[in-house]
């Protein structure tokens, strides 16, 4: 599943269609598409996960969920779930959510839950977390209502770096923890972006799909732990458990 760091890159690799007339649509998503076309792209914006393509009085969202993908300028074997052509060039979605949105995005979003927007809230994300003093470190980063765009790697990856066991729960994590898992899930959120866009973000992993700790060089734990039910890779060693 795409990150927020990806959306951010396809909202930036899509900006040549931006005032951009959408000559034609198709695909075989169900959501009522072909109000699309003839309309003028207003905007691209993205939140968390999602990627918004704005028009005058709606919006589409595209969400690329677990296996989805997308091609500017190129097709795919498959049948796209949506695809828009312009004068000059087209964008096709693949194995993806698409939903209109009528209301103003102001809204529905809530901004300052995007690790990646401008009006990111770290206060608003610290008093989420305490409130729910028995959420799981590595449910608590897949939140998508207190942190709008991080996926999994991005928290096993803040986990370590924070020295945080993915299964100590949030009220027993001390104060001055708490706040630097917030500053490190904003702060890896745009390491991400920068490594991705160099082709090099693996490169920079530390610990997810990792086998030894590069700090304590002991092999590192490996479960599906927590609600999300998703691939944690943790030492139990440097991260310590908070119960």
């Amino acid at each position: 599943m795409p990150e927020g760091p990806s959306i951010v890159i396809l909202k930036e690799e899509v900006q040549p269609f931006k005032g951009m007339k959408v000559l034609h649509v198709s695909g075989n998503s169900k959501v009522g598409i072909e109000r699309i076309a003839g309309q003028k792209v207003i905007d691209f914006r993205s939140f968390g996960k999602q990627f918004l393509i704005c028009f005058k009085k709606f919006t589409v969202r595209i969400h690329l969920m677990l296996y989805g993908s997308y091609r500017i300028n190129e097709e795919k074997e498959a049948s796209p779930r949506l695809s828009l052509r312009f004068k000059n060039g087209y964008l096709n979605f693949y194995a993806c959510s698409v939903k209109i949105i009528d209301e103003d995005l102001d809204e529905v979003y809530d901004w300052s839950t995007d690790v990646m927007s401008d009006l990111w809230d770290p206060k608003a994300a610290l008093n989420k977390l305490r409130a729910d003093p028995e959420m799981l470190a590595c449910d608590a980063l897949q939140n998508q209502q207190i942190f709008a765009g991080v996926g999994n790697i991005i928290k096993n990856e803040v986990l370590f770096r924070v020295k945080i066991h993915p299964l100590s729960k949030i009220g027993a994590i001390p104060l001055k923890q708490l706040r630097l898992l917030i500053k490190e899930a904003h702060h890896y959120c745009f390491q991400f972006l920068e490594w991705k866009k160099k082709f090099e973000l693996k490169k920079h992993w530390l610990a997810h799909t990792k086998k030894v700790c590069p700090r304590d060089h002991v092999r590192y734990s490996f479960g599906y732990l927590g609600n999300t039910n998703r691939r944690s890779f943790y030492c139990d060693i440097c991260q310590v458990l908070y119960t």
